[in-house]
C-alpha cells in the first residue's frame, strides 16, 4: 500500500511518501515556514533526486497541496494520480487515556483529539489542521491517528500515577503519559529481530536521544515505564528542558523572579537544559566541541546529560528485573559515539560491556562479544511505524 506520513507541527510539515509491501520510502521532505515569510519545501526522492522550492504557504492546506504537487510532478515525483496515495497516516503526539493505539479517524476521533488540545496544546492543534486540510484536498481517502503516547498506555498505575491527591488525576487526567512511543516501539522491536528474539521474550531500555530525549522500559514487548510524564518536560535533560527537577524549585524561582505562568513554563521549556547549564548550545555536537576545549559549564552539561540516562538505566533495570539489551537512537543517541561511552561506563555490574572500535565506528552492535547485555545503535524509523499501522488498519477495514 502507498500511504503519505505525515507530521504535522505549528509551523512545519514533515512527510514521507512509502511502500508498505517494500517497507521504502519512495520520497520524503519537509514544508518549513508555513505561515510566514521564506516558506520553504525541500524534498528527496529514492533515486537521490531533489528539489526546493519557495512559496506563499499561508497555512497547512496549501502546504499539503504543494507536497501533493510534488509528488505529482512530472521531473520530481512518484506518483501519476492523487488516486495513488491510498491512505494517510498522521503523527499525533497525544491521544490522552481515549486511544491505546493506531485508529481510522472520524468525526468521533478528532472531537475527541479536540478535547485532548488542552493536555498538548502546542502539538495537537497542528495536528488536527493537517487532518482536516487532507479531508478537504483528498475526499475519501483513509485517514489514520499514529499516537506518540499509544506505545506507554499499557502502563501499571504504578509507573503512571503521580503522588498527589487521587482527585487531581480523576478530574484532570494528571499522569505520565509518555512520548516518543512509535520510535521506542520500533526499535525494541528491531533490538528483538537481531538477537533472533521474540519482543515477548527480552527486557529492553530503549533510549531516544534528541533535542527531546526519553527513555523507556521495554518488558515483554511491553512499555512499563517511561521517562516523559504529563508534558515532555519530565524525565532526562535535553536541549532545552530541564527534564527532572524538585517542583519546590519553580515556585521558588517564580517568587524571586516575579514570573508568571507563562513565564516560568518557557524557562523551564526553552532557556533549561543543554543550553540553559551550557549557555553555549542545545545542540550536543556544539557541546562536544566546547567540552574539547576545556569549556567547564559545557562539561557540566555533558556530565549531567549522561549521569541522567545512566540513573534511569539502573532504575529500569531493577523495575524490570533484569536486562537483555539496551538501545541507543535518535540525532545523539546514533551519532555521540562520547555520549554512549560515557553513558555505559561503569555499568559493567549490569552486564553492560561496551567495544570501543564498534562504538567509534558507529555499528549496530556496540557491545563486546562476552557482554551478557547486548548495546545497539539503532536509527529509529517512525514514519515506517505509522506507514504500516495506517496499512494494517485501512487494509482491515475494506
Amino acid at each position: 500500500m502507498n500511504v503519505l506520513v505525515l507530521n504535522c507541527g505549528s509551523s512545519s510539515i514533515k512527510y514521507q511518501f512509502i511502500d508498505t509491501d517494500k517497507k521504502f520510502a519512495l520520497a520524503k521532505g519537509m514544508v518549513d515556514r508555513i505561515g510566514m515569510s521564506g516558506a520553504v519545501l525541500s524534498q528527496s526522492r529514492y533515486d537521490g533526486n531533489k528539489i526546493k522550492i519557495s512559496g506563499e504557504i499561508l497555512d497547512h492546506q496549501i502546504a499539503i497541496e504543494y507536497v501533493l504537487a510534488v509528488l505529482l510532478s512530472k521531473n520530481h515525483g512518484v506518483i501519476d494520480d492523487k488516486k495513488d496515495i491510498e491512505a494517510v497516516g498522521h503523527r499525533v503526539v497525544h491521544g490522552g487515556e481515549s486511544f491505546t493505539g493506531s485508529v481510522l479517524i472520524t468525526d468521533e476521533v478528532i472531537a475527541v483529539l479536540q478535547e485532548n488540545i488542552e493536555l498538548a496544546p502546542l502539538h495537537n492543534p497542528p495536528n488536527i489542521k493537517g487532518i482536516q486540510a487532507v479531508t478537504r484536498i483528498l475526499p475519501g481517502t483513509p485517514q489514520v491517528g499514529v499516537f506518540d503516547t499509544a506505545f506507554h498506555s499499557h502502563m501499571p498505575p504504578s509507573s503512571y500515577l503521580y503522588g498527589i491527591p487521587y482527585e487531581l488525576y480523576k478530574k484532570y487526567k494528571i499522569r505520565r503519559y509518555g512520548f516518543h512511543g512509535t520510535s521506542h516501539l520500533y526499535v525494541s522491536r528491531r533490538a528483538a529481530e537481531k538477537m533472533n528474539k521474540k519482543p515477548e521474550e527480552l527486557k529492553i531500555i530503549t533510549a531516544h536521544l534528541g533535542n527531546g530525549c526519553s527513555m523507556a522500559a521495554v518488558k515483554n514487548g511491553i512499555s512499563v515505564d517511561t521517562s516523559m510524564g504529563f508534558t515532555p518536560l519530565e524525565g532526562l535533560l535535553m536541549g532545552t528542558r530541564c527534564g527532572d527537577l524538585d517542583p519546590q524549585v519553580i515556585l521558588y524561582v517564580m517568587g524571586k523572579e516575579g514570573l508568571s505562568l507563562n513565564e516560568a513554563a518557557t524557562m523551564l521549556n526553552k532557556h533549561s537544559g543543554l543550553i540553559g547549564i551550557s549557555g553555549e548550545s542545545s545542540d550536543m555536537r556544539e557541546i562536544l566541541a566546547a567540552v574539547k576545549d576545556q569549556h567547564t559549564r559545557s562539561k557540566y552539561a555533558f556530565e549531567i546529560f549522561c549521569n541522567r540516562i545512566k540513573k534511569y538505566i539502573g532504575a529500569y533495570a531493577a523495575e524490570m528485573g533484569g536486562l537483555d539489551a539496551l538501545v541507543f537512537t535518535g540525532g545523539i543517541g546514533e551519532n555521540a559515539i562520547e555520549v554512549r561511552e560515557e553513558v555505559c561506563k561503569g555499568l559493567e555490574f549490569l552486564g553492560i560491556k561496551l567495544d570501543e572500535l564498534r562504538n567509534s565506528s558507529n555499528e549496530e552492535l556496540i557491545s563486546t562479544d562476552s557482554s551478557t547485555v547486548k548495546v545497539f545503535r539503532i536509527p529509529t524509523n517512525e514514519e515506517l511505524v505509522i506507514a504500516l499501522d495506517t496499512a494494517e488498519i485501512v487494509t482491515n477495514v475494506k
